[in-house]
């Protein structure tokens, strides 16, 4: 079976961005081997720490937020619950 480790990549953070918080820190419950690629991308510091979360660097932001809302928000609405 052949693996589109992108979209594997762009799916995780693309959750990451769902589970943002003060600001720039995600929950890091994702399989460990994406999770480096991303960081080797420059788009997460590095994941291999003992807190439970990661911080998403600028360009992770930007791009985590434009995936999430190309995968999971429907007709562009905003659907942010605040």
């Amino acid at each position: 079976m052949n693996i589109d480790l992108d979209a594997i990549d762009d799916a995780v953070l693309s959750l990451l961005y769902l589970t943002l918080h003060d600001h720039d820190r995600a929950w890091k419950g994702f399989d460990w081997d994406a999770l480096n690629r991303l960081h080797e991308r420059g788009l997460i510091d590095n994941p291999i720490n003992k807190a439970k979360s990661v911080t998403l660097t600028e360009e992770g932001l930007r791009l985590s937020e434009r995936l999430f809302k190309q995968h999971f928000v429907i007709d562009g609405r905003n659907t942010d619950a605040d």
